[in-house]
């Protein structure tokens, strides 16, 4: 099987299952995360390059994580997220059906569910975007919906919660300049001695600051290969929850930091930051049914001795 690897700065070490070509700009990510294809640096919303490697080469499907997937700077910059995160998906569809690529794989958020009307949230939990992020990832969704009617295209659309970690042995993780990651960004404050922002801590929650699901980059990975197989198998669309089915607040994770890391996490509270969910919780129950996924290293503990690596 040949797969066409869109990515967007993701350092996790992924083992060769299958030949891939991968192309990516590097504007965020970085050429030694790529450990097994072919790399092409380029622009996604190329539409001559990507016809001229599809005219190329004979893909069997399309594994799309190239998207700007920051929920502050889509606040401050809308136009940049609808341009990349939308315009630019629909030229890599187009392209996908002009060259009878019939399976495609997507990553999409959870920012799409935002603010949650019940707990834990299922696939079927009503989407109410708060910020420009999320709205352009439930676009994208609404594409391939539309486009598998029309066209035939199967897809699997992962809805991710918080990503974090890092491969085990350390060498491929969380890389961004600048970091806007819940967890590198309190590493970084553990490291450096400088004081870490807690954007509101005013919040009717446990604990009173902002709760997430937090999944390790490992258990995503293999996610994306058993989705991939699954709408390959059975000829089907589908989409899954990918979160870990437990929460913690913004102070329990500088608490936990520094219970696993023996080093203190300065830390100062702020005010709450436009865009932000409040809370967010994942069942994974559907993937680990139908996928036959189940996150093996998304315990906290674990996480956090990953990403520390």
């Amino acid at each position: 099987m040949k797969v066409f690897l869109l990515t967007a700065g993701l350092g996790t070490r992924l083992k060769p299952i299958i030949c891939m070509v991968v192309i990516d700009y590097l504007i965020k990510g970085h050429c030694e995360a790529i450990i097994c294809g072919t790399l092409i640096q380029s622009y996604f919303g190329d539409r001559d390059l990507l016809n001229q490697l599809m005219n190329n080469s004979k893909f069997d499907a399309v594994i799309h994580f190239a998207a700007s997937a920051s929920v502050p700077d889509s606040v401050l910059h809308p136009a940049k997220y609808y341009r990349n995160n939308m315009a630019n998906m629909q030229t890599l569809l187009d392209a996908c059906i002009g060259h009878e690529i019939k399976y495609f794989v997507f990553s999409s958020s959870a920012a799409i569910f935002e603010n949650p009307q019940f707990l834990s949230i299922n696939e079927n939990h009503p989407q109410s975007p708060i910020n420009p992020y999320g709205t352009t990832k439930l676009i994208g969704e609404k594409l391939l919906a539309d486009y598998e009617q029309a066209y035939g295209l199967k897809y699997c659309a992962f809805y991710y919660f918080s990503a974090a970690g890092s491969s085990k042995d350390g060498k491929f993780g969380k890389a961004h300049h600048p970091e806007t990651h819940l967890i590198p960004v309190i590493i970084q404050a553990a490291l450096s001695g400088n004081s870490f922002n807690v954007f509101g801590a005013d919040y009717d929650t446990r604990g009173a600051s902002c709760i997430h699901d937090f999944i390790h980059v490992l258990d995503l990975a293999e996610a994306h290969y058993l989705g991939l197989q699954h709408i390959i198998d059975n000829n089907c669309s589908d989409v899954f929850n990918l979160g870990s089915n437990d929460a913690f607040t913004v102070l329990e994770m500088i608490h936990a930091l520094q219970d696993v890391t023996r080093t203190p996490v300065p830390y100062r509270i702020t005010g709450r930051r436009e865009g932000n969910p409040i809370i967010i919780v994942a069942s994974n129950e559907k993937a680990q049914d139908i996928l036959s996924w189940k996150p093996k290293y998304s315990k906290i503990e674990n996480i956090l001795v990953d990403a520390w690596k």
